[in-house]
C-alpha cells in the first residue's frame, strides 16, 4: 500500500501529458484548418488516453467483456489515427483510405477483443507492443520524409522503443516507472511537435520570401539585418541569405555610410509618413558592379521595437529601358546628335544662363541645298550617310559647350553657347563661313563623290529673340533669305525679314480656299511673229483678286505657294484653264494658236503630271503641239535626272518646251543640249537696253545666233518699242513679245486683237 500514492501519481501526470498532448494537436487543427494530420494524431492520442482510463480506472464499474472491448476499440482507433495522421502528412492518405478505416478499426478492435478475452494479462503487454510498434513507424516515416522534422520522428520513435521495451518486461510492480517513462517522452513528443510547427510556419515564411523575385530584408534601428531572402543576395553579390544575417547594411555597400542608413530609418518614425516609402538608387556592390534598384519600405513592430521591411528591386531592365525612352525623346537616331525636343530643353537652358551672365548666344539654322537629288539618286541609305557625315562635319568646328542639333530632314541647328556681348552676330557669321566652307569640301558616297552646299541663316540672343522658340523661327526665316540670295550663302536676320515673313503667312491662309472660291482668273499676252506680225502664240499668264487682300501680283503668291506645296493645285488648275480656253478659241481666229504656261520643279516631281498634261489635251480637244510649258533654268539644275526623265515623256506627247528667262541664271550652254527644248526666251532685262548698249545688242545677237544653229525658236521677251522690235526682226529672231505687241488681257479682248484690230488700252498689269 506504500507505493499506492506514487502509483496514483504516475497515472495523474500519464493523463495530464495525454490531455495535453491532445489537446495541443486538436488546438493546432483548430487554428488552422489544412493540418489535418493534426486533428488525426490528437484523435489517436485520445483514444488511447481513453483506454488506459478505462483500463486502470473501469475495473469495478464496468463490466470486464465490455472493459475490455472498449480498450480494444480505443487501442485500434488510436492507431488508425496516428496512421491516418501520418500518411496525410506525407501527403499519401486518399479518399478510398478513409472510407475503409472504419471497417478496419471493427475488425481489428474485434480481433484485439477476442484475444483478450482468451487471456485478459495480455492487454497492458499487447495494448503497448501495438502502440510501440505503431510509433516507432510513425517515426521511421517522419524522419525519412523530411529531415525537418527529425527531433519529432526520434522522440516517436523512442517512445515506440520504449512501449516495446515495457511489453516485455512489464508487471504491475513497474506501473509507475512506466508511466513516468510515457509521460516525459509524451512531453519530449509536444516539444517535439512545437518544434515541428515552428519549423514548418518558419520554412514556409522563407519560402514565401525567396519565391520572391525581388530582394527582401529586415533591418533593425541600428542598421543590422535580421531576416534576408536568397534573391537579396544574389541581387547584393553573396552566397546564400545566411551570409547578410547579422551584418550592418552599411558593409553591403561601399559607400553607404551609417549616418546615411540611419537617415532611411528615421523616415519610418517621421509622422504622416505614407508607406511603402519608395527610392531609387544606383548601388556599388563589393564586386565593383553598379546596381540600379527601387527600394520599397514599410515599417515592421515586434515585441515593441520598430524594424524595416525594404524590398530591393532590380531596375536594371527598367533603367535601360528609360535610357532607350531618353535616347529616342532627346537623340536623333541618324546622325546620332540632339533632336529637335533636346535642342529646344539645350536653346533654353542656354538663354536663361545667358539672360544671368549678361552674355549671349547665337543660333545657326542650316540646310543642305539640294539635298532631295541625293536620296533621289541614290537612295534614302546614301542620304542617312551623307547626313551623318555632314553632322561629323559640323561637330568638328564647334566648341565641347556647342550645341548641334538635327532640327528635321536635311536641317540642322548649331547653337553657340556663352558669347561676349556686342560679339554674337560676328561670331555666328565666322561660324558660318566655316560651315559652308566645310560643307563645299563635298562627300565621298558610294563611290560618288557628292557636292552639297549650305544655306545658313543667324539668329542672335538678345538682338533677335529672348527665348528658344523666337530665335529658331528668326534664324528659319534668314536661312529661306540666305536660300533665295542663290543657296550656299549665310544671313543674319532683321525685322524686315520677320515682315516678309508675317506677310507670307498671311498670303498662306489666304490662298488656302482661293481655287474654290474662284479667285483666280488667267490673261493672256499675245506672241507675235516677228516678220509677218502675225499671233500664232499666247502666254497664261496668273491672276488673284483676293477678298481679303486685293490684287495679288504673282511675285508674291507663287512663291508662298511654293513653299507651302499648294503650288502643284494651283499649276494644274492654270494647265486645265488655259487648254479649256484654247478649246473655246477653235473655230475663230485663234483655231491653231499655242498656248504656253510656267511650271515649277514642283509639278515636275509630282508622278502625276504627264498624266495631267496628256488628259487636259485629250479633254478639250487640243493638238499637243498647241500647248507649250515654259521652264525657268533653275527648274532643270534642282533634279537634273527626274525632269529629263519628264521632259522626255512630255517630248513624246509632242508637247513644246520653252526655257524661259535665258540668260540672267546660270545661263549653262549644256541645259541646251542635255534637255533638248524647242523654244529659247530672251530675257527681257537684255531686250530693255538693246536700242542703246552696244553689250546688250551683242549679248542678244549673240544668243539669236545661238538658238538658230541649235535649231531653236527664238522668243524676245520685254518688247516695248518699235526699235527694239526692228532691232530684233533684223537679227532675226522669231517670236516678239511685250507691252509693244500687247499687254497681258482677257480671252475676248485677245480675240479682237488677233481679228486685226488693236489691243484695247487696259489698266497697267503686273511686270511679269
Amino acid at each position: 500500500m506504500s507505493a499506492e500514492p506514487g502509483y496514483l501519481t504516475a497515472m495523474v501526470v500519464e493523463f495530464t501529458a495525454d490531455s495535453i498532448l491532445s489537446a495541443l494537436l486538436i488546438f493546432l487543427w483548430l487554428m488552422q484548418r489544412k493540418e489535418k494530420h493534426a486533428l488525426f494524431w490528437g484523435a489517436g492520442q485520445l483514444a488511447i488516453m481513453a483506454g488506459g482510463i478505462i483500463w486502470f480506472g473501469g475495473t469495478g464499474l464496468i463490466p470486464l467483456e465490455l472493459q475490455l472491448y472498449l480498450c480494444a476499440l480505443c487501442l485500434t482507433v488510436g492507431a488508425a489515427g496516428y496512421w491516418a495522421g501520418t500518411q496525410f502528412f506525407i501527403g499519401k492518405l486518399r479518399a478510398h483510405h478513409v472510407r475503409w478505416m472504419s471497417p478496419v478499426i471493427l475488425v481489428l478492435s474485434g480481433i484485439f477483443y477476442y484475444a483478450w478475452h482468451l487471456n485478459n494479462q495480455w492487454l497492458p503487454r499487447g495494448s503497448a507492443a501495438a502502440l510501440g510498434l505503431v510509433m516507432l513507424w510513425v517515426g521511421s516515416r517522419l524522419v525519412s520524409v523530411n529531415n525537418r522534422y527529425r527531433w519529432l520522428g526520434l522522440t516517436l520513435m523512442l517512445r515506440g522503443g520504449f512501449n516495446l521495451f515495457s511489453a516485455v518486461s512489464l508487471s504491475p510492480d513497474v506501473y509507475a516507472v512506466w508511466f513516468v517513462g510515457t509521460s516525459i517522452l509524451k512531453v519530449l513528443t509536444m516539444l517535439g511537435l512545437i518544434y515541428a510547427v515552428q519549423d514548418e510556419i518558419q520554412q514556409r515564411y522563407a519560402r514565401t520570401i525567396d519565391s520572391l523575385s525581388h530582394g527582401f530584408l529586415i533591418r533593425d534601428r541600428r542598421g543590422y539585418i535580421h531576416v534576408a531572402n536568397e534573391r537579396c543576395a544574389k541581387l547584393l553579390g553573396f552566397n546564400s541569405a545566411q551570409e547578410l544575417i547579422g551584418l550592418h547594411v552599411c558593409d553591403l555597400l561601399p559607400g553607404l555610410t551609417r549616418e546615411m542608413a540611419d537617415h532611411y530609418f528615421f523616415r519610418f518614425e517621421a509622422d504622416g509618413a505614407q508607406y511603402p516609402i519608395a527610392d531609387t538608387a544606383i548601388f556599388k556592390l563589393r564586386n565593383g558592379n553598379h546596381l540600379p534598384v527601387e527600394l520599397l519600405g514599410s515599417p515592421y513592430v515586434e515585441r515593441g521595437r520598430l524594424y524595416c521591411l525594404v524590398q530591393l528591386l532590380d531596375v536594371s531592365e527598367r533603367k535601360k529601358k528609360d535610357d532607350l525612352l531618353y535616347q529616342a525623346a532627346r537623340v536623333d537616331p541618324v546622325t546620332g546628335y540632339c533632336n529637335r525636343h533636346a535642342l529646344s530643353v539645350r536653346l533654353t537652358e542656354e538663354v536663361r544662363k545667358a539672360a544671368a551672365a549678361g552674355r549671349e548666344c547665337a543660333v545657326l539654322f542650316i540646310d543642305l541645298d539640294k539635298f532631295k537629288r541625293v536620296n533621289d539618286s541614290f537612295g534614302h541609305a546614301a542620304g542617312d550617310e551623307l547626313l551623318r557625315n555632314a553632322a561629323d562635319r559640323l561637330h568638328q568646328l564647334l566648341r565641347p559647350t556647342d550645341v548641334l542639333a538635327r532640327f528635321g530632314g536635311d536641317e540642322f541647328i548649331i547653337v553657340i553657347s556663352d558669347l561676349a556681348p556686342h560679339s554674337a552676330e560676328q561670331m555666328a557669321a565666322d561660324c558660318a563661313e566655316a560651315v559652308i566652307a566645310a560643307m563645299g569640301r563635298g562627300f565621298e558616297l558610294s563611290y560618288h563623290a557628292i557636292s552639297v552646299t549650305a544655306s545658313i541663316g543667324i539668329a542672335c540672343y538678345p538682338n533677335h529673340g529672348a527665348d528658344s522658340d523666337t530665335l529658331i523661327r528668326n534664324a528659319d526665316i534668314a536661312m529661306y533669305e540666305a536660300k533665295k540670295a542663290g543657296r550656299g550663302e549665310q544671313r543674319v536676320f532683321n525685322d524686315a525679314m520677320n515682315a516678309v515673313a508675317k506677310d507670307a503667312l498671311v498670303i498662306d491662309g489666304a490662298l488656302r480656299d482661293a481655287i474654290e472660291a474662284n479667285e483666280f482668273y488667267l490673261v493672256y499676252q499675245a506672241i507675235t511673229n516677228a516678220h509677218t506680225g502675225k499671233l500664232t502664240k499666247v502666254e497664261a499668264l496668273l491672276r488673284w483678286n483676293s477678298p481679303l487682300l486685293g490684287p495679288m501680283p504673282p511675285d508674291r503668291f507663287i512663291p508662298v505657294a511654293e513653299d507651302s506645296g499648294m503650288i502643284i493645285a494651283l499649276g494644274t488648275w492654270v494647265l486645265e484653264q488655259a487648254c479649256r480656253q484654247v478649246g473655246l478659241w477653235k473655230h475663230s481666229v485663234l483655231d491653231d494658236v499655242t498656248i504656253s504656261i510656267n511650271v515649277s520643279a514642283w509639278q515636275l516631281a509630282d508622278p502625276q503630271f504627264v498624266t495631267l498634261v496628256s488628259q487636259a489635251l485629250i479633254r478639250n480637244g487640243l493638238s499637243p503641239h498647241q500647248l507649250e510649258l515654259e521652264l525657268t533654268e533653275r527648274v532643270l539644275i534642282e533634279d537634273a535626272a527626274n525632269v529629263q526623265t519628264v521632259l522626255a515623256q512630255l517630248r513624246a506627247l509632242g508637247v513644246g518646251i520653252s526655257l524661259d528667262d535665258f540668260g540672267t541664271g546660270y545661263s549653262s550652254l549644256s541645259y541646251l543640249t542635255q534637255f533638248h527644248l524647242n523654244t529659247l526666251k530672251i530675257d527681257r532685262a537684255f531686250v530693255m537696253d538693246i536700242e542703246h548698249s552696244e553689250r546688250s545688242n551683242s549679248l542678244v545677237h549673240a544668243i539669236i545666233a545661238m538658238g538658230h544653229s541649235l535649231g531653236l525658236q527664238l522668243v524676245a521677251e520685254g518688247v516695248e518699242t518699235a526699235g527694239q522690235a526692228a532691232i530684233l526682226e533684223k537679227m532675226g529672231c522669231h517670236y516678239l513679245q511685250g507691252y509693244h505687241i500687247s499687254r497681258p488681257i482677257l480671252p475676248d479682248e485677245l480675240l479682237h486683237f488677233a481679228d486685226g484690230r488693236a489691243a484695247p488700252q487696259a489698266q497697267p498689269d503686273f511686270v511679269i
